[in-house]
């Protein structure tokens, strides 16, 4: 079985880098997608309130008859709960649906900037975090300005900054500053919801290397130093995904897809939530 590695975070724990994100996975399939996932060797569960899939997510879980400390789970608030005591009934609700007494990361979905609400919210987190409720708290969706608003405003640096980002969005100022400060990137639309596959860039590096040019970016992502959760519920392809340690992108072929920055999101832009 493939071994993951992991990547430490600020607050003395380690995230495994390659995930399982199940975004718009309807919660009745989320059960046997789970189960498959962590069958094929993932370790890692991403999840969200908004998924509405939560309760798959922990039934998943408990029916694959892995231990549940072994699999690190991570699910959000959505913007329209930002807000001190919203946060902390939406971080209970959660804990429900999931049927656990603890998260492994739980994360602000989106700043929502224009209904000004991120900073309490951040609060309600660390409130969480204290409890022993949630082993890391960080964040999603965070513009620079954003987290340097927390930095300014509250005490702790979040473990993890989830972000969509993919050859079309590599988001290197965001890393960069997260490098700088000790917050983990992860990437969310790691290969542009599937519509960055059509690239000849890419189909010419998944020939040269004997992949698909979905492994070719989930490596790209490995290699930057990100942490990844691709998602899909074909077993096959859930196989596939994870099966990227076994070859090495050259420069040559990074400097190729750094060509391919255009600065695309498939998703909204942080600041015009809320």
């Amino acid at each position: 079985m493939t071994s993951i590695p992991t990547v430490p975070l600020n607050d003395g724990n380690r995230i495994p880098q390659l995930g399982f994100g199940v975004y718009k996975i309807p919660d009745a399939e989320t059960v046997d997608a789970v189960v498959a996932a962590l069958d094929a060797g993932y370790r890692h569960i991403d999840t969200a309130s908004f998924y509405e899939n939560e309760r798959g997510v922990g039934e998943g879980i408990r029916r694959s008859g892995i231990d549940r400390d072994d699999v690190f789970v991570t699910t959000k608030v959505w913007w329209d709960q930002n807000g001190y005591d919203s946060t902390l009934r939406s971080f209970d609700a959660s804990l429900e649906r999931l049927g656990f007494d603890v998260v492994d990361l739980f994360l602000i979905h989106w700043p929502a900037p224009k209904n000004d609400k991120y900073v309490e919210t951040w609060r309600a987190l660390e409130r969480i975090r204290d409890e022993g409720r949630a082993r890391s708290i960080g964040v999603a969706n965070f513009h620079i300005h954003h987290l340097e608003r927390l930095a300014r405003e509250t005490d702790t640096v979040p473990a993890v900054n989830q972000v969509e980002l993919h050859p079309w969005l590599p988001q290197n100022e965001v890393r960069a500053y997260g490098a700088e400060h000790g917050i983990v990137t992860e990437a969310w639309s790691p290969l542009a919801r599937g519509r960055i596959l059509g690239d000849p860039t890419l189909d010419a590096l998944a020939a040269k290397h004997g992949v698909s040019p979905a492994q070719v970016v989930i490596r790209w992502q490995l290699q930057l130093g990100n942490v990844v959760i691709p998602k899909s519920v074909t077993p096959e392809r859930i196989r596939q995904n994870l099966d990227v340690f076994s070859f090495t992108l050259d420069k040559a072929d990074l400097d190729a897809i750094a060509t391919l920055d255009s600065g695309e999101r498939t998703g909204r832009d942080p600041d015009d939530l809320g």
